[in-house]
């Protein structure tokens, strides 16, 4: 019978909840990574700041030294102011190369291009004023510096000014931003987790309820079934056993009969070089082996001896007429204390053995076969056993009728049927049956005439 997979359902369920959860912290593991990279963006942020203080400071230092070359001590030339703002020169353009590969997001790039520009023409103005002064021009170059160099001067801190509040307000306003992201992000998450959760509990319990009942009623379809089967296999050996009674009384009777006047007639005035007496003795002979063969079916049909001595002697007498009729050496063998098994309980395995045999000198093409029947207290366990070639893997995969009658009788007697075999190496037919002792009795000794009457049925050593 087909098992319910509740267990496996609920196993995959457990399974697929446990996914989705590692799932869940997964995303949750990656917007945790995420949210450190934006934190990662607002320390470039403040880095830029850094960078944008340093180049404040570089404008101070300027907006000072303007303010010396304004009122020059005495002897002092502003050329000597020269390398001074060389030297500052050269650390803004540090300062602005390194900030140019760490500008965040917050400041656009138009913004600090126009820095570059006004650093630009800022230099430039004053390497105009340091030119006049070194023609000599020095009322022109203070004029200068006073007036449009002070003024670039006074527009690149304003400007830079502006930038770091820029970054300022793009802090504040990427740490809000980024806080509501995350916490609509993680309440998404749960959210979503919990849709999924549900809706995967909810389908799978409907399915785990739609396959118990699908399964309730397969299992119910199965007893049906195995009842009808055992109908069928009831009704199939009562006619059988019907057709092996009238065949023994009614057929049996009328061909000894027949045989008998024949006889009579052959011995009332017929002489003996007469061509009568001739006919009348081939009808005999032929009236006799019909008998002979009518016999011979009616107890393949259902042996009498399962009713009268039980399964083992049946099957005994059975292996002897299997290897007359084919040829197949072929031996019984019992072990343990044999138990009397009658009924249909006999007839059932009586079959299995039957068609096992019958399979053997059909598909084995073996020259030898043997069966054992193997009692205990509580088992009977029978292997039907040939040296043929061995079942064929597509064979195995699709049964025959046979294959499926031998399952549904040991299934009758509460066994289990088991098939082994491989090539070239022979095929095995167990069958293992439990054994109620109050139902069984040991198997009597049978009187010299029943062993005369079945000819070699007892002949078989156990």
């Amino acid at each position: 019978m087909i098992k319910s997979p509740t267990i496996r359902l609920l196993l995959g369920l457990l399974i697929t909840l446990a996914a989705v959860l590692g799932f869940s912290a997964f995303a949750l593991h990656q917007i945790r990574g995420l949210r450190t990279l934006q934190t990662e963006t607002i320390d470039l942020n403040e880095h830029d700041s850094l960078l944008l203080l340093r180049v404040q400071n570089d404008l101070n230092r300027i907006g000072l030294k303007l303010r010396d070359m304004m009122q020059p001590q005495h002897g002092t030339s502003l050329v000597q102011y020269r390398q001074q703002f060389a030297d500052i020169r050269g650390d803004l353009e540090r300062a602005l190369n390194v900030d140019s590969k760490l500008r965040p997001l917050t400041n656009p790039k138009d913004k600090h291009k126009r820095l570059k520009l006004l650093l630009s023409d800022f230099w430039r103005t004053s390497d105009q004023a340091f030119n006049e002064a070194a023609a000599g021009q020095q009322r022109a170059a203070k004029l200068l510096i006073a007036g449009e160099l002070s003024a670039k001067q006074s527009q690149l801190t304003s400007h830079v000014s502006h930038l770091l509040e820029r970054n300022t307000e793009g802090e504040e306003l990427a740490d809000q931003t980024i806080a509501g992201i995350y916490n609509r992000t993680e309440w998404n998450t749960y959210a979503f987790l919990a849709a999924v959760i549900l809706t995967i509990a909810a389908t799978t319990l409907y399915l785990i309820y739609s396959n118990r009942r699908i399964f309730e009623k397969l299992a119910f379809l199965s007893r049906q079934h195995r009842v009808l089967a055992a109908n069928l296999i009831s009704i199939q050996e009562q006619v059988l056993r019907s057709v092996s009674r009238e065949l023994h009384d009614e057929f049996g009777q009328i061909l000894t009969a027949v045989n008998a006047m024949l006889g009579r007639a052959e011995r009332k005035g017929v002489p003996p070089d007469s061509p009568l007496r001739t006919e009348l003795s081939e009808v005999r002979e032929i009236t006799h082996n019909t008998l002979e063969k009518m016999r011979s079916l009616s107890q393949m049909l259902h042996p009498a001896v399962l009713d009268d001595y039980g399964l083992a002697k049946g099957i005994e007498w059975y292996v002897g007429v299997f290897e007359r009729q084919t040829g197949i050496q072929t031996t019984a063998i019992t072990e343990g204390p044999v138990a009397r098994i009658t009924g249909q309980a006999a007839i059932h395995c009586f079959r299995i053995v039957q068609e096992a045999l019958n399979n053997a000198a059909k598909h084995a093409h073996t020259s030898a076969a043997r069966v054992e029947m193997i009692f205990t207290a509580e088992t009977l366990t029978i292997h039907v056993k040939d040296y043929g070639r061995g079942i064929v893997q597509s064979k195995r995969s699709n049964p025959g009728l046979g294959l499926i009658a031998m399952r549904e009788r040991a299934e009758l007697v509460n066994g289990t049927l088991n098939i082994y075999g491989a090539p070239n190496v022979g095929t095995t037919v167990s069958l293992k049956m439990p054994l109620r002792q109050e139902e069984y009795a040991t198997d009597p000794i049978v009187p010299v005439e029943i062993k005369e009457s079945f000819g070699e049925v007892f002949s078989h050593k156990s």
